[in-house]
């Protein structure tokens, strides 16, 4: 309990840290949202993979797919690295950063707004983004309660009271500048982490070899194989459909995440997306690809500790908390500090993005005239709190249509986002009707389907919405009236002047 208890202090402590030293970066609401447009690669890369996984990949997502598909769960982890990392800097990374810089926007409704040239849809977009981010933010807690169950015996509710706590101190503090310094330091934690305890548990089962071995001579319960052995241990898994619909959700998804998008809004500049690509990618790799393979060995771990009492079904947050509940108390102690790291980079910057989404794009101009950048600073701190307290009363205790909205909220936002956000960094012709009719597909198809029904899960629903999406804006576009054409060739100018830029640069270097 000791090692445990100096892990954790170290932890907090170092974090408070940061916030403190990060202090100056807060003057400006430029500073406070996006570390004034300034920060590097590595911090830039860390920043935007720690926000991706959370402690809901690591305990809920990797212990769940990893027993209905088994070792085959580990595509999840590449096409989170491949489609979710790679992909996605290299689509959205550089014409983000130069499109947002152009139009002074910082939040993604922001960006809506000034694009399409529509406050309503800035509106529209911001009350999205606070309905779906709150149960979302809410959901990081889920991953710690077991596990800390386990580790310390003490309960869940003292867990996310302090965790709560010690984030909003040190986002309050250092605003994003803090929370990107937090997440390099608890990104380094978590490659570390998961690489050793991956280590240490297929040791406990007899190193990787026997591991598969004995997973391979289980059955398979799953109605498209029912019965056969080898099926968790075949190339695609006993179900390739519905793991496919896992890997559009969880890796296509982060391309329409407010979250994950407003990383691009403050990398320095062109360079360092190109520096953020490659670590990026090669930290998804390490923590997704291993979470998951990691899940993928919890059929070996069937024990009575992780079935309902009353029912039988196999509680899924419940795995990876009984896969490491028998390692030494040092691991442990490890473990501990990885998920908070976890958790506590994804709910820095969730509630982040919440609170100047609702400050810069509701509040401002509309509710409160003639904010000054002091003002704006110390509402979006008063938010942060407000958000905070919210999501700890709802993971507390979440009420069922909350607990259903948590499953929902990623497919939800992303399936809305995600289209008029990418056509509309490429193509000149998206028309405001065309986002509208995404933003109503999104948070329709997803609402519906958990009242209704009719897709099989949550989570293929997401899926639907984001190709429905992408399908909808150019047809919508083709057939409803264009914005003014002198203002989309003045917003997509500046391309053209970085282009130009490049090219004196290079004519000077040649002529020197």
């Amino acid at each position: 309990m000791g090692i445990k208890l100096v892990l954790l202090i170290v932890f907090f402590a170092v974090m408070v840290g940061v916030g403190l030293y990060s202090r100056r970066h807060t003057r400006s609401v430029d500073g406070f949202v996006l570390g004034g447009r300034s920060v590097g690669p590595w911090l830039t890369a860390f920043a935007y993979g720690t926000s991706y996984f959370s402690a809901v990949v690591f305990v809920g997502y990797a212990g769940q797919f990893g027993w209905k598909y088994g070792i085959a769960s580990t595509w999840i982890g590449i096409g989170n690295a491949v489609i979710g990392s790679l992909l996605a800097w290299v689509v959205l990374g550089r014409r983000t950063k130069v499109m947002t810089q152009h139009l002074h926007s910082k939040t993604m409704p922001d960006f809506f707004g000034a694009r399409y040239g529509s406050k309503s849809l800035k509106i529209t977009a911001s009350v999205i983004v606070f309905i779906f981010l709150i149960p979302y933010t809410a959901s990081v807690y889920n991953g710690l309660s077991r596990l800390f169950g386990m580790a310390f015996n003490i309960p869940y509710t003292y867990c996310v009271i302090v965790m709560a706590a010690f984030t909003a101190v040190y986002v309050i503090l250092g605003g994003y500048m803090a929370t990107a310094i937090n997440d390099f330091i608890q990104g380094i934690i978590m490659l570390i982490g998961i690489v050793v305890v991956i280590g240490a548990v297929l040791s406990g089962k007899g190193g990787f070899l026997h591991a598969v071995q004995t997973m391979a001579q289980i059955p398979s319960d799953v109605p498209l194989t029912q019965g056969q052995p080898g099926a968790f241990t075949s190339f695609f898994g006993p179900d390739p459909l519905n793991l496919l619909g896992v890997v559009i959700l969880t890796s296509l998804g982060t391309w329409g995440l407010p979250q994950m998008i407003n990383k691009f809004y403050a990398i320095k500049d062109e360079k360092a997306i190109n520096t953020g690509t490659v670590i990026s990618t090669l930290f998804a790799v390490v923590v997704a690809g291993g979470s998951y393979f990691l899940g993928g060995f919890g059929r070996l771990f069937d024990s009575p500790a992780i079935h309902d009492e009353a029912t039988g079904a196999v509680v899924y947050d419940s795995i990876i908390p009984f896969m490491l509940s028998t390692l030494p108390d040092i691991l442990i102690g490890i473990v501990v500090v990885l998920v908070l790291s976890a958790s506590m980079s994804t709910l820095s910057s969730l509630v982040l993005t919440s609170s100047s989404t609702m400050t810069l794009d509701l509040l401002k101009d509309n509710v409160m005239k003639n904010m000054s950048e002091k003002k704006q600073v110390i509402t979006m701190q008063l938010l942060i709190v407000f958000f905070i307290v919210v999501s700890v009363v709802i993971a507390l205790n979440p009420p069922t249509f909350i607990a259903q909205l948590m499953g929902i909220s990623w497919g939800a936002l992303a399936g809305a986002f995600l289209a008029p956000f990418l056509y509309g960094l490429y193509w000149k012709g998206v028309t405001r009707a065309a986002v509208w009719a995404s933003f109503i597909a999104g948070v329709g198809i997803t609402v519906s389907n958990m009242f209704l029904s009719y897709i099989s899960s949550p989570i293929n629903a997401g899926a639907i919405a984001m190709v429905a999406g992408l399908i909808i804006v150019p047809v919508v576009s083709l057939v409803t009236p264009k914005v003014k054409r002198e203002m989309v060739d003045e917003i997509f100018s500046c391309y053209d002047e970085r282009v130009t830029i490049t090219k004196k640069r290079s004519l000077n270097v040649d002529q020197v």
